[in-house]
């Protein structure tokens, strides 16, 4: 399995696919353990502020179950490295907190028949989904399927910029890692053409329904892959 984050979103959904027993973790982010992160990033501890996110989650992991292999990669995901990245795996999970990412990933697994356990915290509210539009054409969206483009960069702030409530990643993130889970093992019924909306204040659920777009330019059927695009441009253009 590859989880892309080691923070918010990422940090729960590691500590529970690890305590399931998944066999091969493979782990990815750029980033360091920062003080402020330490409110909702409960992978990280005070101790480990200044090393690498990747290596401070490896030393929990391994030591919730040390029979996990955990492969730590201290990298940024790019167009040269994502399809590496995604080599051997059954399931990637999205604990991303930006729209390139987001848009590549997808790109990615669509192109490589993958399903991608996709999640998002803002503020006080989150989402889940599954998009598994590269096995399923036509039949399961991807995630441009519902974000065409993505939306302007001022009303798209991040966590650092807008805030979000500290248990919300928490929440988001074992939905994603229940969603990987049931994927791997073949059981259930994923979030697949499903949206789940969840409001902390309110502490309700709700449920949209996600339609596969025939006209999508990266997941329609009988389309050829388009190629990997300039993601940061076109998501600072806002498509």
């Amino acid at each position: 399995m590859l989880l892309v984050g080691a923070g918010g979103l990422g940090s729960p959904a590691a500590f529970y696919l690890a305590a399931a027993g998944i066999g091969h973790l493979r782990l990815i982010d750029d980033d360091v353990v920062d003080r402020s992160n330490l409110q909702r990033q409960i992978l990280h501890v005070e101790a480990t502020i200044g090393t690498a996110k990747v290596d401070s989650a490896k030393e929990r992991l391994a030591a919730l179950n040390p029979r996990v292999r955990i492969e730590a990669i201290p990298e940024r995901v790019t167009s040269a490295n994502v399809e590496a990245l995604l080599d051997g795996v059954d399931v990637v999970v999205d604990g991303s907190d930006n729209f390139p990412l987001r848009y590549l990933l997808n790109d990615a697994c669509v192109k490589l028949a993958k399903p991608l356990v996709y999640g998002a915290v803002q503020r006080f509210e989150g989402q889940a989904s599954v998009f598994d539009a590269g096995r399923h054409r036509g039949q399961c969206p991807c995630y441009r399927c519902l974000f065409p483009e993505p939306p302007p960069p001022q009303f798209a702030p991040s966590c650092a910029e807008a805030g979000v409530l500290g248990v919300l990643p928490g929440i988001v993130g074992l939905l994603q890692a229940n969603e990987a889970i049931k994927l791997l093992l073949g059981i259930g019924q994923s979030l697949a053409g499903r949206l789940l909306q969840f409001d902390a204040l309110s502490m309700r659920f709700r449920e949209i329904r996600l339609p596969a777009d025939p006209d999508c330019p990266v997941c329609a059927p009988g389309r050829p892959f388009p190629g990997y695009i300039d993601y940061a441009r076109f998501c600072s253009s806002g498509g």
